[in-house]
Order: structure tokens, then C-alpha cells, then sequence
């Protein structure tokens, strides 16, 4: 990891900051966007007070290593994490910066969040136990709780503002809002990337459950935004763990919701104060992504 730092928000004066979200600090510098992954984590849409040591060097550089191997699918809006590359306002925050930010490309961000699943976990497998099925898509009789799914399926949601839950919602009525081709394009990038991701963390010994990628237009053409692939974005499990029919131990959150489910919490603000133990395992299962997955040789996959 970069640093020894545990940053809980930045305030970068000189910087024009133009947003901040569960995790993310944004801003604006010249044409393009600074995010800055800060060590914030949310979990129910509510972000917690506690912190998690070195989580936001972990999303960096786990995104920028997906990104650079999904180039080929679809454009994203990557342009560097190094710091020394970025515009020179940005030169007098480079040790705040370095390991856990990106220069993006400024895309218009799509109004849907865009989610894969795999497997049937988390609030898809609380949908399928009420209608057998998610987001309007038909599934078979006699799935378990995760159960592969018998190919990867689309199921979109809203994006709420922060503290407030995104909404399942389907194809359909993301057809309505952004068209029929532009929503064909999106699903179609977001499996194949779906889909290549899960060949390469099998080799880490790591099962993709499920992932929510973002999506935005960029000089009118579909770009890969956000974060990609990340312990926060995703569910990833042992491979030579898994078993349908239970839930699964995980490298990602789930540890942190399955903890404040056991304490009860109502998932509203504010959250409770997370114990040492609690925080140190969540760090250590985002490293241990990261770790994994990085060392997969990739030229054994070709």
C-alpha cells in the first residue's frame, strides 16, 4: 500500500470540489474529474463513522487494474493514478493523493446503477424467494440461496441520494429512461465484462458473485465509469468454499452488513460504532482481495 494514512474525507483548498459521495470525494480540475477514495465505507446506503484502514488505495487500485484489462470491451475514463501526472494544483496534495486517487475523463453518468449477477445472494435471492424471480426476469423453480444462475442476469436499480436505498427496478424501465440501443449496449459491455472478470478471479481461487458497475456518455459514446470490480462494488467469495444452499464467507462487505445485522441495527442514521475487531477484518478481507486477485498471471488465461 501507498501510505500509512487513514482518510476519512479531504478538503483540497484550490480545488473546486463538486461532490461527495458514500465513499468518494470529487473535483473538478480543468476539463477533467479528481476522485479521491477515501477509507469511508457504507453499507444499507448508510455510511459509517468508522473508517477502514487503507480500504480507498485498495478500490484504486483494484478498479485500475480492471479497467486496463477491459479496455478492449468498452472505453472507460481512466486517465492516470499517478499523481505526479496530474494538472499542477494538484501537485501541493500529491502525498494525500497518491495510491488512492484517479484523473477520469468528465462523462455524464447514466441514471441507472448497472448490476450483474452470477449467483443468487443478497437482495436477489430475497426477490426470488418471494416471486422466483428479479427484476421482471423468469427464473427456474428450485434455486437455492447461492445457487449459480443459469447465465449472468441484468438486474438494474435507481441510484438514490446518499442515505436514502436504491430501488430494483427492470429492463424495461431502464429502456424508458435512456432507450432501447443505449440500454442493449450497456448490458451487453456489462457481461462480457462480467464474464471475463469471473475467468480471471477463478484463477485468484475468488467466485464473482454479483457486481454493480456505472456507466456515462462521453463525447456521445458509452463509457465505464466509477469504480470497477472492487470489494465495495461487488461479492466475492472463496472459490474452494462455496456451497449452495448458505451463505458464503466473503472478501468483500458482506462481513461488515452480516455484523450489523447480528447487533440489530434499523439501517438508519445514524450508524453504530464499529468494534476494532469488526474494522481490522474488513481491512484485512480488502487486502486479501486485492492481493489475489493482482497476482493472477494473466498471460495464462489467453
Amino acid at each position: 500500500m501507498a501510505t500509512n494514512q487513514v482518510i476519512y474525507e479531504t478538503h483540497l483548498p484550490g480545488l473546486k470540489q463538486v461532490g461527495r459521495g458514500k465513499v468518494r470525494d470529487i473535483y473538478e480540475v480543468d476539463s477533467c474529474l479528481l476522485i479521491v477514495a477515501t477509507d469511508r465505507i457504507s453499507a444499507f446506503d448508510v455510511v459509517m463513522s468508522d473508517p477502514i484502514p487503507g480500504k480507498g488505495e485498495v478500490l484504486t487500485r483494484l478498479s485500475a487494474f480492471w479497467f486496463s484489462r477491459m479496455a478492449d470491451i468498452i472505453p472507460h475514463h481512466l486517465i492516470s493514478t499517478e499523481p505526479e501526472e496530474y494538472p499542477h494544483e494538484c501537485q501541493p496534495y500529491r502525498d494525500i493523493l497518491r495510491g488512492r486517487s484517479m484523473l477520469v475523463k468528465k462523462a455524464q453518468p447514466l441514471p441507472v446503477e448497472c448490476i450483474i449477477r452470477g449467483y443468487l445472494s443478497g437482495s436477489g435471492w430475497e426477490d426470488y424467494k418471494r416471486s422466483r424471480s428479479i427484476s421482471g426476469i423468469p427464473l427456474p423453480e428450485g434455486l437455492k440461496e447461492s445457487s449459480r444462475l443459469p447465465t449472468p442476469i441484468f438486474t438494474p436499480s435507481t441510484k438514490a441520494p446518499q442515505g436514502e436505498h436504491d430501488i430494483t427496478i427492470t429492463r424495461a424501465e431502464v429502456e424508458r429512461v435512456i432507450g432501447k440501443d443505449l440500454t442493449e449496449e450497456m448490458v451487453q459491455a456489462a457481461i462480457t465484462i462480467y464474464n471475463r472478470a469471473c475467468k480471471i478471479a477463478e484463477q485468484a481461487g475468488i467466485i464473482i458473485a454479483d457486481t454493480k458497475m456505472e456507466f456515462g456518455l462521453y463525447e456521445g459514446r458509452l463509457m465505464l465509469i466509477d469504480e470497477l470490480l472492487t470489494p465495495d462494488s461487488s461479492r466475492f467469495w472463496p472459490l474452494d468454499e462455496y456451497e449452495e444452499g448458505r451463505p458464503q464467507r466473503s472478501f468483500d462487505k458482506q462481513f461488515l452488513r452480516d455484523y450489523l445485522v447480528s447487533v440489530k441495527w434499523d439501517k438508519n442514521p445514524p450508524p453504530p460504532s464499529l468494534p476494532r475487531e469488526i474494522i481490522e477484518k474488513t481491512a484485512a478481507k480488502y487486502r486479501e482481495a486485492l492481493e489475489r486477485i493482482t497476482a493472477v498471471n494473466l498471460t495464462s488465461l489467453k
